[in-house]
Parts: C-alpha cells; structure tokens; sequence
C-alpha cells in the first residue's frame, strides 16, 4: 500500500512548473500593479475595455451566435449517441447532483446579484424603449435579461465542455486548452504553456469577477438588514471569511465539498424562488412567463445579432458585449469543471444538460423575481426602481421589503450567496489547479492539494485587489479584456 506521504510527493510531481510559477507570478504582478495605481488601473480597463468592445463588438456576437448554432447542431449528427468515456462508461454522478453543481459553479452568484437588477435597469434604460409604454419597456427589459444569461453563454459552456470531454475521456488526453489545439501546439512546449497559461488567467479573472460581485452584495445586504457599515475593509473581511470555507471545501476534494455544497445551493435556491413565486403576484408572474418565453422566441435573432450600429450610445457595450465575453472568461474554468463531472454522459445528454436544463432554470429565475420587481414598478409599490439606480447590490434585499418575513428571506439569501461564493471559489480553484497540472490520467483525481489550496487563496486575494482598484468598474472590464483574447483560442479547439 502507498504511504500517504509518498502519495502527497507524487501529487506535488503532477504540478507543471512552467504553468503554475508563470501564471502565479503574472497574477501577483497584475494584482501588485493594480494596486500600487489604482486610479491609473481604472482609467486604463476603461480605455481597454472601450476599444475592444467598439473594434471588435461585431467578432464577440458573432462567436457567441456560432458556439449556439454549432452546439445545436450536434443534437442532429449521428455523433449525438457518443458516449464520454466509452460505450461501457456510467455516469459518476445522478443527474440531480450533475445539475446542480454546474448550475452553482457555472452562474449561481449572478443570478442572485443582476435577477432583480438587471429587469429594472432595462425597464429604464436601453435603446429603443418607448417613453410611458411600460408595457413594451418591461417585456423587453426581461427579454434581454434572458438573452444575457440563456442559451447563448451556456452554449460557450457546453461547446468548450464537450470538447474538453471528449479530448480528455475518449482520446485520452490531458485536461488543458493546449491538449484540444492538435499534436502540434501540445508538443510545442512553449506555445502550449503559454496557451494554458491564458486559459489559468482567464479563470481567475472570471471568477475573481463573481466572487467581487458576491462580497459587494453580502455587503450590501448586511448594510441593508443589520445596519453594518458597508466598507472596503468589511468587504475584505467578508473575502478572507468566504476564502477559509473555500479552503475548507476544497481540501475536501469534489465530492465531499462541491457536490455537497452544490445539493445545499439548489435546496435555498429552489425555496426561496417559490416563496418569491407564493408570496408574489403569482397570477402576474404566470402570465408573464408564457408572454416572456414567446418573445424570447420570436425576437431571439434580431436580439442576438443586434450590434447598436445606427445608435450613438453604448448601451451595447456595457451589457450585452459585456456578459458575452464574461462567458467567454469563464469558458476554461466552468467548462473543464463540467467536463470533469460528465463521465459517462452521452453527447446528447451533454447538450440538454449543460444547454437547455440551466437555461430553462434561467428564464424561471429571471421570470420570477424580475416580473415580481416590475410589479411593484408597475403598480407604485415602494421605490425599488430609485434604489436600484443608487444601489444595485441592494435589489433582492429591497424586494424582499414589500414581503411577509422580510428579514428571514434577506438572512436565507445572504446565506445563499455565501454557498454560491464558496462554491465558485472552490471549483475555481480546482480548475485552475488541473490547468496547471502535467496529466490527470485518473478521471477521479482532483489534482495536488498544494496547488488547489494556492489557487484558493490567490482568487481571493485578486478579488480584493480589483474592488480596491476600481470597484464594480475594476471586476468588469477585468473580464472583457481577459475574455476576448479566449475568445480567438477557442474558435480553433
């Protein structure tokens, strides 16, 4: 029998030196630069952000239109029937647990941060609406909520996924970028470091953006029901709290930490939806779902290759341009993370679980408490629609305000926000470790502990170096500028 110390060396043996000191010391010397010039950092992301955004807006829809009209492609190729892993593969996860940890590591915090949000800030603002027809402004204002966080980011998902899937259970390769880009680029050492080592910043930044959003609203929250001061150093505090349960559950490994924590994500997720769908204007909000699910539909192409060309603002640039390549950031991570939990699973079964299921739950979401934030706009109940415009992170708790057991929901979803942080982190950290991992030739390894505990710390060290830089600001565009150069390395896997 190993020894548990000769196993712990052959582990440390597993780590690629190349990927992991070179990726470590690019994120220490960003996050030290970032800091040292923070309002230089912030101007510059501007700059950055702007520029590939008004150069190369047109590039970013396109490859998200592709990566949906190739996913759904599939289902109709005799390749559909493949099974990841062989013919005689089983699945190592039922398909309630499969859900529910790529729904909580691929958008469980965003969803809780823009699901109230986002509606209403359409409903006020985007090019096109019509002034006094709250009609038309709230069904668009959901209709491109669902256009952001639908099919079209969970199709880069579930393209890069499979892919992943496939290379590393059938072909029997690695789990890395530069494995799915042919012999050539895997047996050029330098270009594969180099290609891997993008694939390690892109996850860290992405998640990192996340993890930033779900401190500013545990914050907010907090500020919102106990009254505690909302500032930078709380903020910190509350990174440093979600970094040692992060610590915690990945040393547990995947099916101990993240799958558990995945079940107890999609309970309170579930629980509060239908308290929300119960206590709400149950009767509005069905009505809703039907009429936003046909204009979904019926507007889905005109939405999706809209590029705001004949338009003078930016609207485009700030929300839709902004979450494609927030997919595109978190494609390496969310993706090798899904492939990892999908042995077994047919190319079918693949694509209706990671494409439609989280898209379905999705428009549910989105359905429910944004309809439930237009009621109140609609009817003149409190001022949700002023506090979101001065507050954003505070939303869902303001919601809460016009309900039964106020309190108790703002407690459950400050607790729901923990989870999804810990599990973002987790998973995060797992990926960037076999990222920069030599082989996983074990389909159940979770990579060197020393390398998943590293990558814990650093994402919550970059989190708190980029609100201090710039905020909300700072987080963004961090993810449009490392989601586009992913986006070039994906069109060719």
């Amino acid at each position: 029998m190993v020894s548990l110390k000769k196993l712990n060396n052959l582990k440390m043996q597993n780590i690629s030196k190349s990927r992991f000191l070179l990726s470590v010391s690019l994120i220490l010397l960003i996050t030290g630069i970032v800091s040292t010039n923070s309002d230089v950092s912030e101007t510059v992301f501007l700059q950055i952000q702007s520029f590939l955004s008004d150069y190369l807006g047109w590039m970013i829809i396109l490859l998200a239109n592709g990566f949906l009209v190739f996913t759904i492609y599939l289902l109709f190729t005799k390749y559909k029937n493949i099974r990841l892993g062989g013919p005689n593969a089983t699945p190592s996860y039922t398909y309630v647990n499969w859900i529910a940890m790529l729904f909580s590591a691929g958008l469980g915090i965003g969803l809780l941060f823009y699901g109230v949000a986002e509606p209403l800030m359409h409903m006020s603002s985007f090019p096109g609406m019509i002034e006094g027809d709250n009609s038309f402004n709230a069904s668009k204002a959901i209709n491109l909520a669902n256009l952001h966080w639908g099919l079209h980011g969970w199709a880069v998902y579930s393209s890069l996924g499979l892919c992943f899937a496939y290379a590393s259970y059938n072909k029997k390769l690695p789990f890395r970028v530069s494995s799915l880009l042919g012999e050539k680029v895997a047996s050029n050492k330098p270009l594969a470091v180099a290609i891997d080592v993008i694939a390690i910043l892109t996850t860290v930044f992405g998640v990192t953006t996340s993890l930033g959003l779900g401190t500013v609203q545990i914050s907010a929250g907090m500020a919102h029901i106990f009254g505690i001061e909302e500032t930078f150093t709380n903020k910190v505090y509350i990174i440093i709290f979600i970094t040692l349960l992060g610590l915690t559950s990945v040393s547990l490994g995947l099916n101990a930490g993240i799958k558990k924590l995945s079940q107890v994500n999609m309970i309170i997720a579930i629980g509060l939806l239908l308290l929300v769908f119960i206590f709400g204007p149950t009767v509005f909000i069905l009505n809703a779902l039907v009429q936003n699910f046909g204009a979904y539909l019926n507007t889905i192409l005109q939405s999706a290759t809209w590029t705001e060309v004949y338009n003078t603002s930016s609207w485009q640039n700030g929300w839709t341009l902004f979450y494609y390549t927030w997919w595109f950031s978190w494609a390496p991570f969310v993706s090798l993370f899904i492939a990892r939990i999908s042995y077994g699973r047919t190319i079918k079964e693949f694509i209706v679980g990671v494409l439609f299921v989280p898209s379905l739950i999705v428009f549910i979401w989105m359905g429910v408490f944004g309809n439930a934030a237009i009621y109140l706009v609609l009817n003149g109940i409190g001022d949700i629609s002023q506090v979101v415009a001065n507050n954003l992170p505070v939303a869902l708790f303001t919601l809460y305000d016009v309900y039964p057991f106020a309190q108790p929901l703002s407690i459950i979803s400050l607790v729901l926000i923990v989870t999804f942080f810990v599990t973002s982190s987790d998973s995060g950290a797992l990926v960037a470790s076999m990222l920069s991992s030599k082989d996983q030739s074990d389909i159940h390894d979770d990579s060197p502990m020393i390398s998943r505990v590293t990558w814990a710390i650093l994402l919550g060290v970059v989190a708190a170096v980029l609100l201090y830089a710039g905020g909300l600001t700072a987080l963004q565009t961090s993810v449009v500028i490392t989601g586009v150069p992913f986006a070039f390395i994906m069109v060719f896997c």
